[in-house]
C-alpha cells in the first residue's frame, strides 16, 4: 500500500537518544569508529526521500518501510564496510544499535529480500542492465606499446563524431537513464555541500578521470547459436554481465573484465559531482563525453566555469567545445605536432616563439577580439612611448622589433590562457588530482570493488550510496548536532 509516515527527523533522533541513554550509560565504551559512523548517519534530514519514492509503491499490499530508514541501514553497511546485504542483516539481528541507528524497531527488521525490493524500485529499467544478454562478442583493446600508455580507442568514429552524436542526445545514454531516481536522491547531498559552501554549483570547477572497476575475473559468456565461429564473422553470444567488457588497466598493465568508471569530481574538495559507469573498453575521451553529456541533462542548472582533464582527453575537438562554452579547460598535452608559424621563427617546447636570434619572445597580451596571442621581441625598450628594438642583427626593418600573432581559435590545444609555460597554468592543472584522490576514497575507504553484483543496478545503486558517504564524511556538523 502506499505508505503513511507520521514520524519525522526530529522524532528519529529522539528514539535514537533514548535507546543510547538507556542501552549505554557510559558512551565512552562505544569505540570511536562506531561513534564516528553513527554521527554521520543521524545528522542529515532524509524524510524527503519518503516524498520522493511515495508514488512507487503500489496501493495495494501491506504497509512499506520507511524509504527513508531503509537507505539510512544501507549507508550506514557501507560506512561500517558491509559489503553483503545478507551480512548485514545478520548484523542487524545480532547487534540492536545498527537497528535502532537505522530507524527500525529491534524486534521488527526488515528481510534480505525487502532491502532488495527498495533496490528494484530506485531502478527506471525492468531489466536489471542497460545492455542486452545476448550480442556479439568484440576484440579487446591491443597491448599498448609504451609502459604506463592507456590502450587505444576500440571505438570506429572520432571523437568528434562522439562528441556530435552525445551532445545532440543521440548517444544510446541519453535514452536510458535507469539512475535518474538514484541521482534525484544524491541531488539533496548536493545541494547541502552547495549551502555548507564546500562546492559551488554557480560556478563549478570539475576535474574527471576514469578508474577500472573489476566486477569480475573474467567475462562470463556462453554459446547460443552452433556453429564455428571466428574473428572476421562472429556469432551472438549471452553474456551475464552485458555492461561489462575487457579493458586494459595502464596502472596495473593487465586487462580486466569490469566497468571503466568516470567520475565528475569537485577540485577544490575532491567531492563527487557526477558519475557513470562505461564499458571497460572505452576510451577515456569517449568515458568523459558521455558523462559530461548525463551531467547536462541531470544538473541543467549547473554553471561549469572550468575542467581538468589529462592527456587522454588531448582532442581538437574538446578543447573547441571548452572554447565555445567559455569553460576554461587545463587538459595535459598529448603527443602533438608543433605548427608552422613565422618564417625564421620556431616554437620551443612550451610552444613559446623563438625568433632567428635565438631569444624567446616576449609574451605581450592576449587579442581577445580576434583570439590570438601577441609575443614581441624581448630585446625591444620602450622610449618616449615607442617601442626601439636593441637587437644588433634585427630581423625586420620595423624599429619596433618582430610581433607574432598566435591564433587561439585555430588551435586552441597549444595556445592557452594562461599559456601553458606559466606558472598559473601548472599551478592550475595539479588541482586535478583531487579526482585520483575521490578514486582512491571509492575503492579504498568504502571497498567499491568487494561487491559481489552481477548487475548494472546492483553497481549504480553501490555507487552513488558511496557518494553519499563521501558528502556525509566531508559534512560540517555544528556542535549539539550529536544524538546522544
Amino acid at each position: 500500500m502506499i505508505p503513511i509516515y507520521t514520524t519525522n527527523h526530529r522524532h528519529y533522533k529522539q528514539r535514537c537518544r533514548i535507546f543510547l541513554q538507556n542501552s549505554y550509560p557510559n558512551l565512552k565504551i562505544i569505540p570511536n569508529n562506531i561513534r564516528k559512523a553513527i554521527n554521520m548517519i543521524t545528522y542529515p534530514d532524509l524524510s524527503y526521500i519518503d516524498d520522493i519514492m511515495r508514488n512507487y509503491y503500489s496501493k495495494y499490499g501491506p504497509a512499506p518501510r520507511p524509504a527513508s530508514c531503509m537507505l539510512r541501514s544501507l549507508l550506514l553497511a557501507m560506512i561500517c564496510k558491509v559489503t553483503s546485504i545478507t551480512q548485514w542483516v545478520d548484523i542487524l539481528h545480532t547487534q540492536p544499535l545498527y537497528a535502532v541507528i537505522s530507524g527500525f524497531e529491534p524486534d521488527n527488521i526488515p528481510g534480505v529480500g525487502t532491502f532488495y525490493d527498495f533496490i528494484n524500485r530506485l531502478w527506471k529499467l525492468d531489466t536489471n542492465n542497460i545492455s542486452s544478454h545476448i550480442k556479439f562478442p568484440k576484440r579487446k583493446p591491443s597491448n599498448p606499446s609504451v609502459k604506463g600508455d592507456k590502450a587505444a580507442p576500440v571505438e570506429k568514429n572520432t571523437v568528434t563524431e562522439e562528441l556530435e552524436a552525445t551532445m545532440s542526445g543521440q548517444s544510446p545514454i541519453s535514452a536510458h537513464q535507469p539512475f535518474s531516481l538514484l541521482f534525484k536522491i544524491f541531488e539533496h547531498f548536493l545541494l547541502i555541500s552547495h549551502t555548507q559552501g564546500l562546492i559551488n554549483l554557480n560556478s563549478l570547477q570539475l576535474a574527471g578521470d576514469g578508474t577500472p572497476v573489476v566486477t569480475a575475473s573474467r567475462e562470463r559468456s556462453k554459446a547460443i547459436v552452433k556453429g564455428a565461429r571466428s574473428y572476421e564473422h562472429p556469432l551472438p553470444r549471452y553474456y551475464s554481465q552485458p555492461d561489462c567488457d575487457i579493458g586494459w588497466d595502464s596502472y596495473r598493465e593487465c586487462y580486466y573484465s569490469g566497468y571503466d568508471l568516470y567520475v565528475l569530481t569537485d577540485v577544490n574538495n575532491g567531492l563527487p559531482i557526477f558519475p557513470l559507469l562505461n564499458p571497460a573498453s572505452r576510451h577515456d575521451s569517449f568515458c568523459f563525453l558521455h558523462t559530461w553529456s548525463a551531467m547536462k541533462k541531470h544538473m541543467p542548472y549547473a554553471k561549469i566555469n572550468s575542467a581538468y582533464l589529462d592527456s587522454a582527453h588531448d582532442a581538437m575537438a574538446i578543447h573547441k567545445y571548452f572554447q565555445e562554452e567559455k569553460i576554461h579547460a587545463f587538459i595535459d598535452l598529448g603527443r602533438v605536432a608543433k605548427p608552422s608559424i613565422r618564417e625564421g621563427f620556431h616554437l620551443d617546447k612550451d610552444f613559446r616563439p623563438i625568433c632567428p636570434a635565438g631569444y624567446r619572445m616576449h609574451r605581450e597580451g592576449n587579442d581577445y577580439k580576434h583570439m590570438r596571442i601577441k609575443f614581441t621581441c624581448p630585446l625591444a625598450i620602450r622610449k618616449d612611448n615607442t617601442r626601439i628594438c636593441r637587437c644588433e642583427n634585427p630581423c625586420t626593418t620595423a624599429k619596433s622589433g618582430a610581433m607574432v600573432y598566435l591564433s587561439r581559435k585555430d588551435n586552441p590545444r597549444l595556445f592557452t590562457t594562461p599559456s601553458r609555460d606559466s606558472s598559473e597554468c601548472r599551478r592550475e592543472y595539479r588541482k586535478r588530482t583531487s579526482v585520483e584522490r575521490s578514486n582512491k576514497s571509492m575503492k579504498v575507504d568504502y571497498l567499491l570493488e568487494h561487491g559481489r553484483h552481477r548487475s548494472s543496478k546492483m553497481w549504480y545503486f553501490r555507487l552513488y550510496c558511496i557518494m553519499m558517504c563521501q558528502h556525509l564524511n566531508a559534512w560540517k556538523r555544528p556542535l549539539g548536532s550529536e544524538v546522544w
